[in-house]
């Protein structure tokens, strides 16, 4: 009996202090939460006091969307910034759990939290945190578009040439927007210092710092290799081809492991860039393009870096054989399908020098300090592994072309080829290096003969006539044709092939000394192949 009534005298001490507490706060012990937010609450300086949970999420979602018109001002240095606005840059209401810690306020926790964030809540307000992102795709993009000119790449200190004599340009620092730590700059500005008005903030940079000393460049001096080639047989406007392109190349200099694209330096072939309209290959024909013999400048410059001995890093063949250097001493441009690059394998700068002459002559010098012995010479020997001589000639009807239009392409001989770098000191070899292989296709004394004409004999006559095989008796027949003589008979056409058989083996003798095609520019792409000469 003892032991029930201490049972029974405990709980009535609980109920009793139970009804006290509820007594002195006015709290209900009911621990359900109350249907809206108690007064005193704000997120922010958004008052969502008496609101329910949804009435507050729309209240300041519909405050942030109000910021979105917020303009920004962003800065890259002095002189340097752009307006965008808190919606460019992606502005989003990162935290919105904080609704839910706002309802729980003073109706959430044990008794006495409850009755303490109740009494705090009479003398001040109970301010919540408003925390923002940023869409960070959308706000790099914006970057990358409206900052990008921001950016000013370095300019090293480089040298120029002028009456044999060398003048040190110094460099410029260079300025580079670093975008993501720039993104976490925006974020952490609009969340800490923000106060919702127009605003400018800093953006993250880095410096580059130029390559290069007056201290380095003066001991450029030495030539380090040097080599020349002739193109007095080019017309005018090759000629101003490869002037312009050896212009375009003149004045580089290099830093140990900078690298150079002769086709990055010289491109676009356009009018504007200062090319002309000049030869070039297309399969196994020569046609007209823009910046015809522009191979001519990249095959000097290609054995000017052999002798320098700097180290080649893309080098192409042309298509067909060239006759301003030896086999497998040519250096083709095609687009961006082939190109001649090097790389400054030295531990100094290097300079590149590059003049043509009236005489029609191109020179490319590399400039550099010379570490190699004196004793010892480098020389370059061209091996021809095999040759092709085409035993025919190739005629082709040209159907849009008129009657009485031909256009002959000289012979091209085949060939395969290697080239050799030999080393010699004090006078003796020493070494022997294959430096590269070379293939070279034939492709025969070739026509492409006009046959397009109102009168349907005339078509025939002249189709007979290239069905002969001889280049030489279709002019002949052209000849008769201009002439307006009596179009040849289909007996007449049939001698002249016997006549044309007779006469391939003459061709193939002189194909041996027709390789007359000088310079070539293999500006191709893909599966079509154009070499200018």
């Amino acid at each position: 009996m003892g032991t029930i009534m201490k049972k029974f005298g405990s709980m009535l001490w609980v109920i009793a202090t139970t009804i006290l507490l509820s007594c002195i706060t006015g709290i209900s012990v009911q621990a359900a939460e109350t249907a809206v937010i108690q007064k005193g609450i704000y997120v922010d300086t958004i008052d969502i006091s008496g609101m329910t949970a949804e009435e507050a999420k729309e209240t300041i979602a519909e405050y942030v969307a109000s910021l979105e018109h917020t303009e920004i001002t962003l800065r890259a240095g002095e002189g340097k910034s752009v307006s965008v606005t808190a919606a460019d840059i992606g502005l989003i209401w990162k935290n919105q759990e904080v609704v839910e810690e706002a309802c729980g306020y003073g109706v959430k926790g044990n008794v006495i939290q409850r009755y303490k964030a109740k009494k705090d809540l009479e003398h001040e307000k109970k301010v919540f945190n408003l925390e923002f992102d940023i869409d960070t795709a959308a706000a790099g993009a914006l970057l990358n578009e409206k900052c990008s000119d921001f950016n000013i790449a370095a300019v090293n200190a480089s040298l120029k040439r002028e009456k044999e004599q060398f003048i040190i340009e110094e460099g410029q620092e260079g300025l580079e927007v670093e975008i993501q730590k720039s993104l976490q700059a925006i974020k952490e500005y609009i969340n800490t210092d923000w106060d919702y008005q127009n605003c400018s903030i800093d953006l993250i940079t880095k410096v580059e710092e130029p390559k290069g000393s007056a201290e380095e460049l003066n001991k450029v001096k030495d030539v380090l290799g040097t080599f020349t080639t002739n193109y007095h047989t080019s017309g005018a406007d090759r000629s101003a081809n490869v002037a312009n392109g050896c212009a375009l190349i003149n004045g580089a200099t290099l830093y140990p492991g900078d690298s150079l694209s002769v086709y990055e330096m010289i491109s676009p072939f356009t009018v504007e860039n200062g090319y002309h309209m000049a030869g070039s290959y297309l399969n196994g024909m020569v046609v007209e393009s823009l910046g015809g013999g522009i191979c001519q400048v990249s095959t000097t410059l290609y054995n000017a870096v052999l002798r320098a001995e700097l180290q080649v890093d893309e080098r192409h063949n042309h298509s067909m054989i060239i006759s301003y250097v030896d086999p497998s001493a040519d250096a083709a441009i095609a687009g961006t399908s082939k190109d001649f690059k090097f790389t400054n394998s030295t531990d100094t700068p290097i300079y590149i020098e590059g003049i043509t002459t009236p005489e029609k002559k191109i020179t490319f010098t590399i400039y550099g300090v010379e570490t190699r012995d004196s004793n010892r010479t480098v020389t370059y020997e061209s091996e021809v592994l095999k040759k092709t001589v085409p035993e025919h000639e190739k005629i082709v009807a040209d159907a849009a072309a008129p009657v009485g239009s031909i256009n002959v392409q000289s012979v091209h001989i085949g060939y395969q080829a290697r080239l050799w770098k030999v080393v010699t000191e004090n006078g003796k070899e020493v070494s022997r290096e294959e430096v590269n292989t070379s293939s070279y296709q034939a492709v025969p004394r070739t026509a492409s003969v006009g046959i397009a004409s109102a009168d349907p004999a005339v078509t025939a006559a002249m189709q007979a006539a290239i069905n002969s095989g001889s280049i030489d008796y279709v002019k002949g027949v052209i000849a008769q044709y201009k002439a307006a003589t009596a179009v040849p008979t289909q007996a007449e056409v049939i001698a002249a092939q016997q006549a044309a058989e007779a006469a391939q083996a003459q061709a193939a003798a002189e194909a041996e000394a027709a390789s007359t095609n000088t310079g070539t520019n293999e500006n191709s792409d893909m599966n079509t192949e154009a070499s200018t000469q």
